[in-house]
């Protein structure tokens, strides 16, 4: 669906976005800061009758002045509700509180990409991921996972996670429609497409290809379940063409892991998958494209997403429209046999085999 082909905004609603635009920043940390201090909370237990500032303040042991302009800011950013000086919230508010799909996205943009996001002119300008400087010295966010602080690394995993997770069940049957034996989970992160596929399907074996720092957090996962005889690990860095992909698989799955390098490095990848795969096999992948979202929000979210690509995560990636992805897949001698969209929360799935 083209969300983006009219501008049906009158001049004023075109200036109120814009100065909505500037202060941006500040709403976002206000926002955070009246879900963070218990503010939007207390404001929700007082019901429809409401709660003054004063009394947010004697419940919260908390200043009246720093509570007095969080309020009223919240007020301008459409999360309070102002009646005879009392407050109440907004539907907005409720989701800022409760919506995991919000919280998972506020605390990603806030704890990986706030400080980053400073130096993305330089970012495009450059084509490397500058922003990437807050967390250390680190070509990707990839390789500096498994070294971040604990707060940081967690909110990058929810989000990671949230994306892809609510697709397992849905995509399960389909990868295991055709009972592969072997398995190559490409980018196995902490392993819980691992676990899903061992405990959907008793005959699968499955080997984890990822970074060092990945496949040990995968390793240690799979343990603790007593599943380890029927998963093999394969450390490397993808980005290396000079270390062969292992082959012999029924099956290749991807998830959510090509959006993370350029054009040309999934091309790369795509090959080296060609070659891995015996000759009736196939590679799945399951990707949040931009375009094929049925909501305008969605594709919001993944166009933002974009942006973390190309300031911190590797400086060359991002969430991409459909049409340019195909062709990437058709450049690496692979056709897709079938496309299965609305998946979980945003993705596609693509079931692809060796052109004929």
């Amino acid at each position: 669906m083209n969300f983006y082909s009219k501008d049906n905004k009158t001049a004023l609603q075109a200036k109120e976005d814009a100065q909505r635009i500037a202060f941006a920043p500040i709403v976002f940390q206000a926002s955070k800061a009246l879900r963070n201090c218990g503010i939007l909370t207390t404001i929700e237990n007082a019901g429809k009758v409401g709660i003054t500032i004063e009394q947010v303040c004697d419940k919260l042991k908390l200043p009246n002045y720093g509570v007095r302009v969080l309020m009223e800011a919240g007020l301008g950013i459409g999360l309070l509700i102002n009646t005879d000086e009392k407050y109440t919230l907004t539907k907005t508010a409720y989701f800022i509180l409760h919506d995991e799909l919000t919280r998972v996205n506020m605390d990603f943009t806030n704890d990986v990409c706030y400080q980053g996001m400073f130096s993305l002119e330089n970012c495009i300008k450059n084509g490397t991921p500058e922003g990437l400087k807050i967390f250390g010295s680190w070509k990707t966010i990839y390789e500096a996972l498994a070294h971040l602080e604990p707060h940081v690394q967690k909110s990058w995993f929810d989000f990671d996670h949230y994306y892809s997770d609510h697709s397992f069940p849905d995509i399960l049957p389909h990868v295991y429609k055709n009972k592969p034996k072997t398995l190559l989970d490409i980018g196995g992160n902490t392993g819980k497409w691992a676990i899903a596929s061992l405990k959907y399907d008793n005959h699968v074996h499955v080997t984890i290809m990822d970074l060092p720092g990945q496949a040990d957090m995968a390793k240690k996962n799979i343990d603790a379940l007593g599943l380890t005889d029927r998963v093999s690990f394969y450390q490397a860095n993808i980005l290396d063409e000079t270390l062969p992909f292992p082959a012999g698989f029924d099956a290749i799955w991807m998830s959510q892991f090509l959006d993370c390098f350029s054009e040309e490095q999934i091309i790369s990848i795509l090959k080296r998958c060609n070659k891995a795969i015996n000759t009736n096999g196939y590679i799945y992948i399951l990707e949040p494209f931009w375009d094929e979202q049925r909501f305008e929000a969605a594709s919001f979210c993944l166009q933002m997403t974009s942006l973390y690509f190309t300031a911190i995560a590797n400086g060359n990636s991002q969430m991409y429209d459909s049409k340019v992805f195909l062709k990437l897949v058709e450049s690496a001698g692979l056709q897709v046999e079938e496309t299965i969209k609305n998946v979980g929360v945003s993705n596609t799935l693509l079931k692809c085999k060796k052109a004929e």
